[in-house]
C-alpha cells in the first residue's frame, strides 16, 4: 500500500500544466487498489473544482441515475475508481468549458491504472477518453462508438457525457436510454455486492 498511497500522493500534488490553469491546480480524482470499475471521463467543472468531489454535480446525478447507484455505492472507491482524463479545471472555452490538459493523461493514467490490478470494467466517458483508450478501434463518430459499445466490452464500456449540455443528443438517440442504460446497470451491478 505504500508505494499506491505514494502514487496517489504524488498526483495529488502535481503542478504540471498549472500555467495553463485558470483556477490553478486541484488533482480530482478517486482510486483504490480494490477499485473494480474505472470511471474515466474528461476534467472537473468549476463545481468540481470547488469541491474537490468527483462527479459531484448535474452530471454526476444522471451518470448515478444511468448506474443505479446511489453517492455511498458511487464513491466507495473499492468499487468505483475515477481518474478523468485531465485531473484539474481546464478552464473555460467559447463552447464550454475546454478540453482536458493534454499532459495529464499520458503522465498518470498508465501508472494509475497499473496500481489498480483488480479494474473489470472501464467506463470511457465523452470523445476524450474514448480517443485516448480505443484509439483506431472506435467508430467514425461518438454515437457509432457508443451505438456498438459491445465490441468493446468487457474491458471498456464507452459512453456519452451525461452533461445537461447533451440532453438533445440523447433526445435524438433514444436507443441510448432504452438499451444502453440497461446494459451498463445489468453489468455494474455484480460490482456491488
Amino acid at each position: 500500500m505504500d508505494k499506491f498511497d505514494g502514487l496517489v500522493a504524488e498526483a495529488q500534488v502535481c503542478t504540471i500544466c498549472k500555467a495553463a490553469l485558470p483556477l490553478g491546480p486541484l488533482p480530482v480524482f478517486s482510486i483504490h487498489p480494490e477499485s473494480k470499475v474505472l470511471v474515466i471521463g474528461q476534467a472537473p467543472g468549476t463545481k468540481v473544482h470547488a469541491t474537490g468531489i468527483p462527479w459531484n454535480d448535474a452530471s454526476g446525478n444522471e451518470l448515478r441515475r444511468w448506474l443505479g447507484v446511489d453517492r455511498a455505492q458511487f464513491y466507495n472507491p473499492k468499487i468505483f475508481g475515477i481518474m478523468p482524463m485531465g485531473f484539474c479545471y481546464p478552464g473555460r472555452g467559447k463552447g464550454g468549458d475546454m478540453p482536458p490538459r493534454p499532459e495529464c493523461a499520458p503522465t498518470w493514467h498508465e501508472r494509475m491504472r497499473a496500481a489498480m490490478p483488480e479494474v473489470q470494467l472501464t467506463l470511457l466517458i465523452g470523445q476524450y477518453s474514448q480517443n485516448y483508450y480505443l484509439k483506431n478501434s472506435r467508430k467514425k463518430t461518438l454515437t457509432e462508438t457508443v451505438r456498438n459499445y459491445e465490441i468493446y466490452l468487457p474491458e471498456f464500456m464507452p459512453l456519452v457525457h451525461p452533461s445537461p449540455r447533451n440532453l438533445m443528443w440523447r433526445r435524438r438517440n433514444p436507443w441510448f436510454e432504452e438499451q444502453v442504460v440497461p446494459m451498463l446497470r445489468t453489468i455494474v451491478a455484480p460490482f456491488l455486492r
